[in-house]
C-alpha cells in the first residue's frame, strides 16, 4: 500500500519508452533549452500521428520536464481515443500539474480515470483548473486520491462552472463534514451532473444535514452513491427528507451507513411522495423490525420503486414479513426485487411470499434461504456518446 500522497515511479521499461518518445518529440539532446522541434522532425511525426496528436504530446512532455516528473506512457499512446485511463500510476501532485497543462489543449479525452494516484489536495487543485476550462471531458474519476477538503473545494468550484460534466467519482477521498458544504453547492449549482459517487468517505450526521436540503433542491442528478459513510441520527433523517422533495433521482445507494430506525422511517415518508426513484439500496443500516415496518408504510403507496435492497439489517423475519405485507397491500407496486439477503425468515414469510407472487408475478424475493435469479434491466443513467469508430 502506498504511503498517503506519495508518488511512486513508473516501471523501468516505461521510462525507457517515454525517454525515446521524448527524444523524438522534443528534439536532439544538444539543442538549447526552449528551442522548438525542427520542421523536418515535425513533418515526419505528422505523417505518422497527425499534427493534433504531435502538439498534444509535445506539450505534455515539455510540461513533465518543467515539473520534473516521468511522463505517463499511456498518455503518449492514447492517440485520439475518448478515454484516458491513468489509474494506479502514482502521478502525485507534480504529475497532476504536468497532466493538467496538457489536458487544456487535448481535443480527444471525454473520460478521464485518475483513480488511486496520490494526487492529494494540491494535485486535485491543479486538475480543477483544467477541468474548469475544458468543454470536452464529461466523465472523471478522482477516487482514492486523499483530496480532503482542499481538493473537494477546488473540484466542486471547477465543476460548478463546467456544464459539460455529467459523471463524477470522488469515492475514498477522506471527505468529512467540512467538505459537505462544497458538495452541497455543487448539487445546487450544477444541473447537468447526472451521476455522483461519494462512497467510502467520512461524511457524518452533520454532513447529512447539509446535503439533505441540497438534494431536495437539486435538478438533474439521476444517480447518487453515498454508501460506506457515517450518515446517522439527525443527519440521516435530514438526508431522507431531501429525497422526499427530489424529483430527478432514480438510483440511490445509502448502504453501510447508520440510518437506523429513525432514518428508515424518514425514507418511508419520502417514498410516499417520491414518484421518480427506481432503485434503493440500504443494506447494513442498523434497521430493526420497527424501522422496517415504518419503511413499509411508504411501500404501501409508492408506484415507481423497482429494486429495494435491505440485506444485512437486524430486522429479522418479523421485519421482512412486515415489508412484504406492505407490498402486498399495494396493487400498483412496481417492485421487481426485494433483497433480504443474509436475513433468516420462517415458514410464515414463505407462505406470504407465495401469495404475493400471485398478485405481483414480476416480483423476486431474495432471503438467506432463497437465492433468486434477477436480471437488472434498469437502463444506465449515464451513457457517454462514443465515436462511430469506437466499439461499445
Amino acid at each position: 500500500m502506498r504511503a498517503p500522497c506519495e508518488r511512486s515511479g513508473e516501471k523501468e521499461e516505461q521510462e525507457e519508452e517515454v525517454a525515446a518518445a521524448a527524444g523524438r518529440l522534443a528534439g536532439p539532446p544538444e539543442a538549447e533549452e526552449g528551442s522548438v522541434v525542427d520542421s523536418d522532425s515535425d513533418q515526419e511525426m505528422e505523417d505518422i500521428r497527425g499534427p493534433g496528436e504531435l502538439t498534444k504530446d509535445t506539450l505534455y512532455l515539455r510540461s513533465c520536464q518543467a515539473h520534473s516528473v516521468v511522463p505517463a506512457s499511456c498518455f503518449l499512446r492514447q492517440g485520439s481515443t475518448p478515454e484516458l485511463n491513468l489509474r494506479h500510476r502514482g502521478l502525485g501532485p507534480q504529475g497532476a500539474r504536468a497532466l493538467a497543462s496538457a489536458l487544456t489543449s487535448n481535443p480527444y479525452v471525454k473520460r478521464l480515470d485518475l483513480r488511486d494516484n496520490g494526487l492529494c489536495g494540491a494535485g486535485v487543485e491543479a486538475l480543477a483548473g483544467a477541468l474548469s476550462k475544458t468543454s470536452i471531458i464529461s466523465d472523471v474519476d478522482l477516487s482514492e486520491n486523499q483530496m480532503g477538503v482542499v481538493g473537494a473545494r477546488a473540484i466542486c468550484a471547477a465543476l460548478t462552472v463546467n456544464p459539460t460534466m455529467q459523471k463524477v467519482q470522488l469515492a475514498g477521498n477522506g471527505l468529512e463534514e467540512h467538505a459537505a458544504q462544497y458538495l452541497a453547492e455543487l448539487l445546487l449549482a450544477h444541473t447537468g451532473l447526472k451521476s455522483l459517487d461519494l462512497s467510502y468517505n467520512q461524511l457524518n450526521d452533520h454532513a447529512g444535514e447539509i446535503l439533505g436540503p441540497a438534494l431536495a433542491e437539486n435538478t438533474g442528478l439521476t444517480e447518487l452513491n453515498i454508501s460506506w459513510n457515517h450518515l446517522r441520527g439527525p443527519g440521516a433523517v435530514a438526508f431522507a427528507r431531501g429525497l422526499e422533495a427530489n424529483i430527478f433521482l432514480r438510483v440511490l445507494d445509502i448502504s453501510y451507513n447508520g440510518f437506523g430506525d429513525p432514518g428508515a422511517s424518514a425514507v418511508g415518508e419520502a417514498l410516499k411522495t417520491n414518484n421518480v426513484l427506481e432503485e434503493l439500496s440500504m443494506s447494513n443500516n442498523r434497521i430493526s423490525a420497527v424501522g422496517a415496518l415504518s419503511l413499509g408504510l411508504g411501500l404501501r403507496v409508492n408506484q415507481t420503486l423497482r429494486i429495494l435492497v435491505m440485506s444485512r439489517n437486524p430486522m429479522r423475519g418479523e421485519g421482512c414479513f412486515g415489508v412484504l405485507k406492505s407490498v402486498r397491500e399495494n396493487p400498483m407496486s412496481a417492485l421487481e426485487l426485494l433483497d433480504f439477503s443474509e436475513i433468516q425468515v420462517g415458514r410464515e414469510f414463505d407462505d406470504l411470499a407465495s401469495s404475493v407472487k400471485v398478485l405481483l408475478p414480476a416480483l423476486h424475493v431474495k432471503t438467506a434461504a432463497h437465492r433468486v435469479k434477477y436480471k437488472k434491466e434498469l437502463p444506465p443513467v449515464f451513457t457517454p456518446s462514443l465515436p462511430a469508430s469506437v466499439p461499445k
